[in-house]
C-alpha cells in the first residue's frame, strides 16, 4: 500500500479476511496469493495502521442468543443534528448498528433486536425521544453478509476458489454494517 492506495494484493487480503477473518490465517492467504505468510502479516499490519482495517467483528446470531426479533428502523434527522443523533442512538439498549445516510429524508438507519414487540416499541420510542423521526420499521427475517467481490482479484472473478461462486457467508449485520464498512 502506497499513500493510502490499495494494490491488488491488499485488495485480495481484504477479500479473504471479509470471507472469514477468524478462520483465515496469513499462511492460507499467502498460499492463495503465492506470497509468504510474513509478507501477508506485514501487509495486514499496514492496513491496520492506516485505518483501512478498523477491526474484526463477531457475527452474532441474535435469534439463537435469545433475541428473535430483528428490525431495521428508518429515521429522519435534520442535517445539522444527524451526526449527534446517530451517535446517541447507538447507546439505546437493543440497538446493534446505526448508519448515517448522506442524502434524502431517510437519513438514519437503525438496526435493533429484541425479545418481544414491546422491546422494539421501546427502542422506537427512545429514538423518537432523542429527536429522530421514525419513518418506517422493517422486521427482518434474515440478513446475509458477503465480502466485496471487487477485492477478489482478476484471476478469481466470477466465483470463489473452487469455482462454485458460492463464497457468501450468512449472518446478521451486527455493527456499523459488517466488515465491508
Amino acid at each position: 500500500m502506497r499513500d493510502g492506495e490499495l494494490d491488488s494484493v491488499d485488495e485480495q487480503i481484504l477479500y479473504h479476511l471479509q470471507r472469514d477473518a477468524r478462520r483465515t490465517s496469513s499462511r492460507e492467504i499467502g498460499e492463495a496469493l503465492g506470497l509468504s505468510p510474513s509478507t501477508i502479516r506485514t501487509r495486514l499490519n499496514e492496513l491496520e495502521d492506516s485505518g483501512i482495517v478498523r477491526g474484526y467483528h463477531v457475527d452474532v446470531d441474535y435469534e439463537r442468543a435469545g433475541y428473535p426479533l430483528y428490525t431495521k428502523i428508518v429515521c429522519t434527522a435534520t442535517v445539522p443534528d444527524r451526526d449527534d443523533l446517530a451517535s446517541r442512538a447507538r447507546r439505546i439498549e437493543g440497538v446493534t448498528a446505526v448508519r448515517e445516510v448522506m442524502t434524502g429524508e431517510r437519513n438514519v438507519y437503525v438496526n435493533a433486536i429484541g425479545e418481544s414487540h414491546d422491546d422494539l416499541n421501546r427502542i422506537a420510542t427512545e429514538l423518537d425521544e432523542l429527536g429522530l423521526t421514525v419513518v418506517d420499521e422493517q422486521l427482518v427475517r434474515e440478513e446475509y453478509v458477503c465480502p466485496y467481490h471487487g477485492f477478489r482479484g482478476e484471476e478469481t472473478r466470477g466465483g470463489d476458489e473452487d469455482g462454485s461462486g458460492d463464497d457468501e457467508s450468512p449472518g446478521r449485520d451486527g455493527d456499523d454494517g459488517d466488515t465491508t464498512g
